[in-house]
């Protein structure tokens, strides 16, 4: 099969341009004496109907999701504050991969495609250093805000569709193999984020020109 030109590189944001929120959800678990993993296997069962999905598609709001998402850790035998658990999901921006963001951006189409609680243009997350990096893409796809997400196939092929792309032209980069697969099944390029110098790497390996 003919190998088709990258036309646009697509960023997952938490875990990919920023620390990882399993790291938040550690930390949370250790303090609290949770055993580790808990949280993510809350959101991994009945991934598309639990309260953690419903939040980030914009059904729920933070007082309605505190209450399913705590009583859904009570059954499986956790106590837990749903509100402290989303404080400390902002990480960290990580530089290189910022930096690997603005390169493609001066070159190429790019994307956001963030499973998220709030629209990046509220007040909350204004506070954050996070809407310099916004300014780095051409598009926007927010869970949050067309009430689909990852690893549903719209929420890729809206992406694609304000591009002006077919899907093949596209590197999709998310630190999740669940969001990886429906994005490889439409014909992108995918890599998954673990060590961020490796994914750099990699990704100037399909783009074709330096990163960092």
């Amino acid at each position: 099969m003919a190998d088709t030109t990258v036309r646009a590189v697509l960023w997952d944001f938490g875990g990919v341009l920023t620390t990882s929120p399993f790291d938040a959800f550690a930390a949370y678990e250790e303090s609290n004496g949770i055993p580790a993993g808990a949280i993510r296997q809350l959101n991994a069962t009945n991934p598309h109907t639990n309260a953690w999905a419903r939040f980030e598609r914009g059904e729920l709001d933070v007082e309605a999701f505190a209450v399913e998402f705590e009583a859904e850790a009570a059954a499986a035998g956790h106590e837990l504050d749903a509100l402290a658990v989303l404080a400390g999901l902002r990480g960290e921006l990580r530089p290189a991969m910022v930096e690997a963001l603005r390169r493609c951006h001066q070159r190429l189409l790019t994307g956001l495609l963030t499973n998220n609680f709030e629209p990046a243009s509220t007040e909350a997350a204004q506070e954050t250093n996070y809407a310099s990096v916004l300014d780095l893409f051409h598009v926007v796809i927010q869970s949050s805000e067309v009430g689909h997400r990852k690893p549903d196939p719209v929420f890729y092929e809206m992406a694609c569709e304000k591009l002006g792309i077919d899907p093949p032209e596209a590197v999709f980069l998310d630190d999740l193999g669940v969001n990886l697969k429906p994005a490889r099944e439409m014909g992108m390029r995918t890599i998954k984020v673990v060590d961020p110098e490796a994914a750099i790497a990699e990704l100037e390996e399909i783009v074709g020109f330096r990163l960092g």
